[in-house]
C-alpha cells in the first residue's frame, strides 16, 4: 500500500504541474485552451525521440521544449484570427491530429506501439528509487508553482487578468492583446512539456494513447474542481482528482463490479464534476483571491 501511495502522489504531482500549467491560460487569461494534451504530448514524444534515436537523456528536454514552443506559438496565432470559443475548438482538434500524426507516423514516433524502454529515473537506488522521484517531482511542483506565482503578482500577471476581463479595455489602454497571448501560451507550453518529459521517464513508456482528449478534460476538472486563479487550489485539485481516479478500481472490487466500470466510473466522475462544479460552485473549492498584491 505504501507503494501505491507514493506512486498515486507521484503522478499527482506531474498533474499538478499540467494544472498550473492550464490555469495560467485559462484561470488568469481566459483563454480557453482544450489542447493541453498537444503539449503535454511534447514532452513525452521529446523524451522519447532523444532514446529512439539514441541521443543522450538529457536532449529529451530541450527537443520537448522546442516543440512545446513552436506547438504554443502555433496556438496562440490561431487566436488572432478567431473567438475564444472558436479558438478552444480549434485548439482541441490540433490537439486530435497531433494524436493521430503520433499514431500513424511509425518511423518517427514507433506508432500505436509507441516508444518503450526510456532509463526509468533513481533506478538504481532501489528500494528508495520511488521516494527519490516523488521527492524530485514534488520539488519541481513547487518551483513551478513558485514561478507562476511570481508571474501573477507582476505586471504583467495584472495584464493579464485585465485581458481576462476587459480585453477591450485593455487594447484602450495600450496592451498588446496578442503579445500576452503569446507569452501566456509560451510559458505554459514549456511548463506543459517539462511534466511530460517527467511523465515519460516515469512510464519508462511513450504512446499515443497519453495524448487523448480525455486527459485534457481531467485536467480541466483538476482547475474547476480546485479554483480557477488560484494555483494552490489547482495544486490540491489535482491531488484530489487523482487520488480519486486511483480508488476507484478498489471501489469496483468492493462491490464486485465488472471490469469495465472503471473506465466508465473515470470518465463519469470527470464529467460529473466539472457539471456539478460549474453548476453550484463556479469559483470551485478555492476561490480566487482578489486584490493581491502586485509587485512593481
Amino acid at each position: 500500500m505504501f507503494d501505491f501511495l507514493i506512486h498515486v502522489a507521484t503522478i499527482a504531482c506531474l498533474y499538478g504541474i499540467l494544472a498550473l500549467s492550464l490555469n495560467l491560460q485559462v484561470g488568469f487569461t481566459g483563454l480557453m485552451n482544450f489542447g493541453l494534451i498537444a503539449m503535454f504530448g511534447c514532452g513525452i514524444y521529446g523524451a522519447g525521440f532523444a532514446h529512439r534515436f539514441g541521443l543522450p537523456v538529457v536532449m529529451g528536454l530541450p527537443i520537448a521544449l522546442v516543440m512545446a514552443g513552436l506547438v504554443g506559438a502555433f496556438f496562440s496565432r490561431l487566436g488572432r484570427r478567431l473567438s475564444s470559443d472558436y479558438w478552444g475548438i480549434a485548439t482541441l482538434s490540433i490537439a486530435e491530429i497531433c494524436r493521430i500524426f503520433a499514431n500513424n507516423l511509425e518511423t518517427v514516433t514507433g506508432g500505436a506501439q509507441g516508444i518503450s524502454g526510456l532509463p526509468l529515473l533513481f533506478a538504481n537506488l532501489r528500494p528508495w528509487d520511488g521516494i527519490a522521484r516523488l521527492a524530485l517531482f514534488a520539488l519541481i511542483l513547487a518551483a513551478i508553482w513558485w514561478l507562476c506565482s511570481r508571474i501573477v503578482r507582476s505586471p504583467f500577471g495584472l495584464s493579464m487578468k485585465l485581458m481576462r476581463e476587459e480585453p477591450q479595455l485593455a487594447r484602450s489602454l495600450g496592451y498588446d492583446i496578442d503579445q500576452i497571448r503569446m507569452r501566456v501560451m509560451l510559458i505554459s507550453s514549456l511548463i506543459a512539456a517539462l511534466a511530460g518529459v517527467l511523465y515519460a521517464h516515469y512510464l519508462t513508456f511513450v504512446g499515443p494513447e497519453q495524448m487523448v482528449v480525455p486527459e485534457t478534460f481531467l485536467i480541466w476538472s483538476m482547475v474547476i474542481l480546485g479554483g480557477m486563479a488560484n494555483n494552490k487550489g489547482v495544486i490540491a485539485g489535482a491531488f484530489a482528482m487523482q487520488f480519486m481516479m486511483a480508488y476507484i478500481p478498489f471501489v469496483k472490487d468492493y462491490f464486485q463490479l465488472p471490469s469495465d466500470f472503471v473506465a466508465a466510473a473515470r470518465l463519469i466522475l470527470t464529467g460529473g464534476l466539472i457539471l456539478v462544479f460549474l453548476l453550484l460552485r463556479p469559483q470551485g473549492i478555492f476561490p480566487e483571491r482578489i486584490g493581491e498584491r502586485h509587485e512593481r
